[in-house]
């Protein structure tokens, strides 16, 4: 699973397996916690990600929403700009 992007302690990964995978997320790693991303709605749909850490991907969610979601449907990787 490559790595997008790392911020504050925070690492962004994603799986790159066609179809097999839906709907369309991230996996946000934080120590030894772990949040699942839905990139349409941007909510964490499983995980325990403590709060500020949550907010911290949401902020960064927004910002790379578009460039994710075209990562997930080309399955092309590209690493995306941390959060300052």
């Amino acid at each position: 699973m490559p790595e997008i992007s790392r911020f504050y302690g925070i690492t962004i990964k994603m799986f790159f397996k066609p179809k097999e995978h839906e709907p369309a997320h991230i996996h946000a790693l934080y120590g030894e916690y772990a949040g699942l991303f839905d990139l349409q709605t941007r909510e964490m749909t499983e995980g325990d990600l403590p709060e500020k850490a949550r907010q911290l991907v949401a902020e960064w969610l927004d910002l790379n929403s578009e460039a994710l979601l075209k990562m997930w449907e080309t399955q092309t990787f590209n690493k995306l700009a941390p959060l300052d």
